[in-house]
């Protein structure tokens, strides 16, 4: 007998490929079958997985379809940033005829095919293959409340001006926020234009899958899931996160001086660790405020730096440690450029608080180490993110906004030492939620339980296609 076949199709950048591999790998622990449709570059992200399930988890390699806003040769966001996710989306579906032909000449096809909520346009896909679809959100689920929000009413949103503030009566918690402020997936439509159009139709599309999952979970986001169940009309909801709790990070011989320097801290939860992702570039002037906020907060830290790459941001202080700031602060702060183990520092027990631009994979890394966000949303997803755990749940404080801020050194100074004090309520309710999100993985945890009922649910279809 043919084992239960699924098709993943993930999209190709860090924040959203990360998590979907962490769900398959549940998928086949527990027996099933998964193909994922990859392009050649996006190969190697699978190494992991795919040698820890040699005999269950394939692949279906396919040439990344040229497009010509993406530069020949990218396949992953990260190479081209946020504004290639337009040219990106409109690109894969060009897969859909390979990936047809593909499944009209398999032995066992698959039952059910699992996407990102990117690629809504893969629902199309299903239906012509008379499979249902499950939309994989690696998001948060305030997120897509707001999101999904802004493409039903797009005229009623997009008419609203910069400086006005945009509110959501009918979402929990009835948020609001500047028109700038809402998903840069949203922001960047121009109406009328083929490829934004495009990702409109497709993001509306998800709403039509058969189900869906969120990488989060209900102590964190509990509101917002039971609104979206409302708002689909079905209980085929599931929230399996924090996925990824435990996964081994890449170069595990990399970042050990960090590691050495924070075990010999001998006060816990006293270390701030300052890192911003691995795409945002700071400008001179940030760089120069961070640092004599640092100084001023007389708080002990970690402040991983994204360096400069060109020889233009060189030469433009892009990146750049201002002269002096290491030697002043030497003993009480460990200034890291490139590479660090985020996950391994995070879950350190000196490290307390987490600077961060609050993209949800740092958000989910900060709730299951029991750390305090001090949020300084940019794009994307970021400002919803902060919004909702500085407003809605008191994890953390907001210390700056927007990409081209510049932070007054005192005040940012001032914000951090407030709130890595040894007991400050933020950090107190950062503890309890890790529990919470430890908690919901374990076996029996709601998080667990989902992830259950989402392979019966997939064990049930194979029985139906059989």
């Amino acid at each position: 007998m043919n084992k239960v076949h699924i098709l993943a199709f993930p999209y190709p950048a860090q924040g959203h490929i990360l998590p979907l591999l962490d769900l398959i790998h549940h998928l086949a622990l527990r027996g099933l079958t998964v193909t994922i449709i990859i392009t050649p570059k996006n190969v190697p992200i699978l190494n992991p997985l795919l040698s820890s399930h040699p005999n269950t988890v394939q692949t279906l390699v396919l040439p990344f379809p040229p497009h010509p806003n993406i530069p020949a040769g990218a396949e992953n966001v990260r190479e081209v940033g946020n504004r290639g996710n337009y040219p990106f989306i409109n690109a894969l579906s060009k897969l859909q005829p390979e990936i047809i032909h593909w499944f009209a000449t398999h032995s066992n096809p698959p039952v059910a095919l699992v996407s990102d909520f990117f690629l809504g346009w893969t629902q199309q896909l299903a239906s012509q293959l008379s499979i249902p679809r499950i939309t994989f959100y690696c998001s948060g689920a305030s997120l897509i409340a707001i999101l999904q929000r802004c493409w039903k009413n797009l005229h009623f949103y997009n008419s609203q001006g910069d400086n006005n503030i945009i509110n959501f009566p009918e979402i929990p918690g009835t948020p609001s926020f500047k028109r700038e402020h809402l998903p840069t997936l949203f922001l960047r439509y121009k109406e009328s234009e083929p490829e934004s159009e495009f990702v409109r139709e497709s993001m509306l599309l998800n709403d039509a899958s058969w189900g869906c999952v969120f990488n989060t979970f209900r102590a964190l986001e509990g509101s917002y899931l039971d609104h979206i169940k409302e708002e689909l009309g079905h209980k085929s909801v599931f929230s399996v996160g924090p996925l990824g709790l435990g996964r081994a990070e890449s170069d595990p011989n990399r970042g050990s001086e960090v590691l050495r320097w924070l075990d010999e801290v001998e006060e816990e939860a006293s270390v701030l660790y300052v890192c911003f992702g691995s795409q945002k570039l700071m400008r001179k002037e940030q760089m120069e405020a961070l640092a004599v906020g640092l100084e001023k907060s007389e708080t002990r830290f970690v402040w991983v730096v994204k360096t400069a790459s060109t020889k233009e941001e060189m030469d433009e202080g892009f990146g750049l440690v201002p002269e002096g700031f290491a030697d002043r602060v030497s003993g009480r702060g460990l200034v890291v450029t490139g590479w660090a183990p985020q996950v391994a520092i995070l879950s350190h027990r000196a490290v307390g608080g987490f600077v961060s631009h609050c993209g949800w994979n740092s958000v989910l890394e900060a709730m299951t180490s029991g750390v305090v966000i001090v949020g300084w949303p940019m794009e994307a997803d970021q400002f919803v993110n902060a919004k909702m755990l500085v407003e809605d749940r008191g994890l953390g404080v907001r210390v700056c906004e927007g990409s081209d801020f510049v932070p007054d050194p005192d005040e940012w100074g001032q914000v951090v030492k407030a709130v890595m004090v040894r007991d400050s309520a933020e950090k107190r309710r950062a503890k309890l939620m890790r529990e919470e999100a430890i908690g919901a993985v374990r076996e029996g945890g709601e998080s667990s339980m989902d992830v259950e009922k989402l392979v019966k649910s997939l064990l049930e279809l194979g029985v139906k296609q059989g």
